[in-house]
This record gives structure tokens, sequence and C-alpha cells, in this order.
């Protein structure tokens, strides 16, 4: 693991203290997120099945898929509301709890209308979880080293399409076994753990610096003197709603909407697109959905840190947003099965991996109250594009009986980027000469995975 970046101000103390914190939290942390993610995503691989076994259709799925976000959106603020007054240990133990017992409770699906139910069911036992183990990076480590943290944390999600789909398909493998589908199968055994998880951070998840018994007292002052006062201060403002209308908190919101409509519906329909190259076995089909995982694994590994090189934040969003539009054009255009899944990992190479980007970006604009309220506002609008995603690729299916014809709702998202991103440098440059913007000698640095 990387170790944090500490400006010179820092002593050997706090150095150390971090470098504890990011031993022992992060993996804690990426185990939760993989495990949600494991859950929120394992629909695509039953996706085929579900339409022999229950008769629903793309669209039906693609609703289904797609609504989760909807619950998981609009309660995602009062959610983490919750997190800091109860504490974010228990929230974040009951989040998973809840939500792997709903993702086991999607074996007894039996038709549409029970499929959106539970969907929509998982996205509000989820809601919260993300700004909550966000709200958690805010309680231990200084404001330069949260992008750190983040960046490890979004490696989960990538490890999850990674090894998650071959073993969704070697469960899917299990059809027959007791009187139950493969699907079902695979809703149970990949539910069951979560709780487990869940279980195993209440009792093992430190809520905060002085609960640790690994820190010395010295290195939990330090830690809580440059994390948890300074974000006791941030809460007494009383103009939190500024952020809100703030040109460049609602640009980089709208841009963050369609990369999730292209990335999010990626994810959600590479394992029918895989079966569409007549591919039979789930769990081949489960392996080389992979490659999705493994796209996102490396560019959240290496865009970061290319991104710490580049002097305008706006261009290096708008290559990457260009780069999305290329590879999915270039899947469209193609009929080499081969080179279509390497065009698959390279769509989520970028569409996944600019993701820290993202958050590096709003952060070096929101302070204090403005930064709590402006990146739950843009989480909001991202989760959104989640529900749009699917829906959009859903309906692009029925339209032509191809799944890879979802590859331009990619390539419509990415244009509409492209067109927003000199919107949102113009934006920045206003708002750097009216004073809004951090001092440059402040700013944080992209998150390094």
């Amino acid at each position: 693991m990387v170790t944090p970046s500490i400006d010179s101000g820092s002593d050997a103390t706090h150095r150390e203290a971090t470098r504890k914190a990011m031993r022992y939290l992060i993996p804690l942390m990426c185990a939760i997120y993989f495990m949600s993610y494991l859950d929120r995503t394992n629909v695509a691989l039953a996706k085929v099945q579900l339409a022999r076994d229950l008769g629903i259709t793309a669209a039906i799925y693609g609703l289904g898929a797609g609504i989760f976000f909807i619950g998981y959106a609009l309660l995602e603020v009062p959610s983490n509301l919750i997190a800091h007054r109860v504490g974010p240990r228990r929230w974040i133990a009951r989040i998973a709890v809840t939500w792997g017992a709903l993702s086991a409770a999607m074996m007894f699906v039996q038709g549409e209308w029970s499929f959106y139910v539970l969907r929509v069911l998982l996205g509000i036992a989820e809601s919260g979880l993300f700004p909550a183990l966000m709200y958690m990076v805010t309680l231990w480590f200084a404001p330069q080293d949260r992008p750190v943290a983040v960046g490890w944390i979004y490696t989960a999600p990538a490890i999850a399409l990674v090894i998650g789909n071959p073993i969704g398909g070697a469960l899917m493998q299990m059809d027959g076994i007791g009187g139950l589908h493969g699907w079902q199968w695979m809703f149970l055994i990949e539910g069951l753990p979560t709780i487990f998880v869940g279980i195993l951070l209440y009792f093992k998840l430190p809520e905060r610096p002085s609960d640790a018994r690994w820190l010395s007292r010295a290195e939990v002052q330090s830690l809580e003197s440059r994390a948890v006062i300074a974000d006791h201060a941030r809460m007494s403002s009383r103009h939190w709603m500024a952020a809100l209308k703030r040109p460049t908190t609602v640009l980089i919101g709208l841009i963050y909407f369609l990369n999730q409509v292209a990335f999010v519906g990626l994810v959600f329909f590479t394992p029918a697109i895989i079966q569409q190259m007549h591919v039979s076995s789930p769990l081949l089909i489960g392996l080389l959905s992979g490659s999705v995982g493994i796209g996102f694994l490396l560019g959240v590994l290496t865009l970061p840190r290319i991104h710490r090189r580049m002097r305008s934040d706006c261009k290096f969003l708008w290559v990457l947003t260009a780069g999305s539009a290329l590879t999915a054009a270039a899947l469209m255009l193609t009929s080499n099965q081969t080179l279509q899944i390497v065009l698959l990992a390279g769509t989520a190479f970028f569409g996944g991996g600019v993701l820290p980007s993202y958050w590096t970006i709003a952060m070096k604009r929101l302070q204090g109250i403005h930064a709590a309220a402006g990146l739950a506002f843009i989480n909001t609008i991202g989760l959104l594009g989640g529900f749009a995603g699917p829906y959009l690729f859903g309906m692009a299916e029925a339209a032509t009986g191809r799944s890879a014809s979802g590859f331009a709702v990619i390539i419509g998202a990415a244009l509409l980027g492209l067109l927003i991103v000199p919107l949102l440098a113009r934006a920045i440059d206003n708002e750097s000469g009216a004073g809004h913007t951090d001092n440059p000698q402040q700013r944080d640095v992209p998150a390094r995975a």
C-alpha cells in the first residue's frame, strides 16, 4: 500500500499514525465496498436466466437494474446524517446486514414486480454506504491524505468485477441442485457473507482514532487535530446551500451523471454482450466479463498518477471522456470478438479510472461545509445516472435485439460530456477570478492508488 503524502509541516508522529490507519482501516472499508458492489451487480450475470425462467425482458431488466439507484440517491443524504448521529461504525454495519439479507432474498424473485420491489429495497438498504465511508475518511485522515484513501477504496469495486463475475458464473452452474435455479444459488451464497462482514465490522471497525487500541495517545491526538477538529469547524457554517448553486459543483455533477450513465450501463450489460458472442457457459461468461473489472482496476491504478502530472484538470477530463467515446465506437464497428473484449476493458479503463479524479477536482474547489454539501450533491446526481444508464441500455437492446447496441448510449453520453467540460473550465476560471477557488498551495493532489 502506498504511504500517504504528508506535507512539509507534518511530523513523524502524524506520518506514522496515518500509515497505521491506512494499513488497518482501508482493508476493512474495501471489504465492505467490495461486497456491496458484488451484491449490486451480480444481477447482470442472471439477466439471461431471468429472461428464460421468469420472462424478464431486456427492458424490464434494464429498469430493474437501474431503479436500484433511485432509492439509493434519494436517501443518501438522510442516511449520512444518521451515520453522523449514531456513528458510522454502527450505521455501516446496519447497512451491510440489511442489504446482505435483501440480496439473498433476490432468490425469491417471481416476476417483473417482485424484481422491481427487491431492487428498490436493495438500493434503500445500501443508501448511505459510500458517503458513510467518506465520512469515516474525514474522521481519520488529514485533507491532503483523503484522496489517497478514496483512491484505495475505489479499487474494491474494480476487484469485485474482476473476481466477482467468475465467482458468480461458477455459482450459476449449480443450476438444478436442490431444485433451485443457478441464479437463486448465486444470490443466496453471495448475500449471506455480506451479513457476516457487517457483523465483523461492528466489532472490528474503530469509529474514531480515540477508539483504536493500536494507536498511541500521541498518534490519536495527531490524527484528530488534523481531521476531526477541522471537520467540527466546518459543521458550524450556515451557508452550505451556496455550494449547491456554484456553477462548478453543478457542472461536475452533470459530467459525473453522464459518466455513470455510460459506466453503470456497461457494467450491468457486459455479461449479456458476452453471451451474445455465442458463449454459453456461465463460468466462461463470468470470466470474460471480468475484462471490464480489469480495465477498471488498471484505470484506477494508473490514471490518478498521470493526473498528478497534468497542469489542467479539464484537459485531463476531456481526454479521458474522448477515450470512452472512441473505444465504444471502435467496439461497435468491429466484429472481431477478441478485439471486442479488449475494447470492453478499454472503455472501463477510461470510464472507471476517471472516478477518483472527479472527487479530487471537486475537493480542490469546495471548502468547509461547502465540501460536505457539494460532494453529497455531486454523488446524488451521479447515482441518478446509475439509474438512467441500465434503463437506456435496456431500451437500446429491446429496439435492436443486440446488447452491444447500448454502446451508442456510451458514445452519446461521452459526446455530451465533451461539450460540458469546456463550460466547467470556464466556470473554474470565473470562480478563481472571483476568489472562490482554493489557494493553489493548499490544493489536494489527485488520489493515488
